[in-house]
């Protein structure tokens, strides 16, 4: 029944278009949660998240008429529009300087030792941020919110083959970030 709920999908958002306020509500609680969570894996921010996600919907609610079922589903349509609203917020989000002499030495553990105690999460949000966009919206689109690669290159606008490329660069990446990681804890023991 999945190509029935992507025909539901299209006929919700051609209401919505029409101003239909019942078939938002409907998407909006069809799908909030999906991206609020792929959101999240962009942002590591519950409320900013929260943010995006609202963003996202009310640019469905105000240009729901670009909306093409013919090029893509909906879903990979959306996700296309909630990775964007990410990445604008990434890019506004500039912090500004301390004062001078303000700056005092932070008496909270250590990196490595909190990276040890917080586990393997933490581990695995830190080599996220530390990946490009490109490669952290791979790997966040096929592991996070389980869109098979064909679905995933589509979100990316990516053929297949390349999209799987930046996914094995992606992947590689990680790995030896983390094995970095794992042989910077063991000299520390030593």
């Amino acid at each position: 029944m999945p190509n029935r709920d992507k025909a539901d999908d299209t006929i919700l958002v051609a209401r919505v278009c029409a101003g239909d306020s019942d078939a938002f509500r409907l998407l909006v609680i069809r799908h909030g949660a999906r991206f609020r969570m792929l959101a999240m894996r962009f942002t590591f921010d519950q409320a900013l998240a929260e943010d995006v996600v609202q963003e996202a919907f009310i640019s469905l609610w105000l240009k729901a008429g670009k909306f093409d079922g013919a090029k893509a589903s909906f879903t990979t349509w959306f996700h296309r529009i909630v990775i964007n609203k990410c990445l604008d917020y990434k890019r506004k989000r500039q912090f500004s300087a301390l004062p001078d002499g303000y700056d005092r030495a932070d008496p909270a553990v250590g990196p490595e030792v909190k990276l040890a105690a917080d586990g393997a999460s933490n581990r695995l949000k830190t080599v996220l941020s530390a990946l490009s966009e490109r490669q952290k919206t791979a790997v966040i689109l096929s592991y996070y919110s389980g869109l098979s690669n064909q679905e995933a290159a589509e979100v990316m606008q990516m053929n297949i083959k390349a999209y799987e490329s930046l996914l094995v660069r992606s992947r590689a990446k990680m790995r030896k970030m983390l094995m970095a990681e794992k042989d910077d804890l063991f000299a520390a023991f030593a």
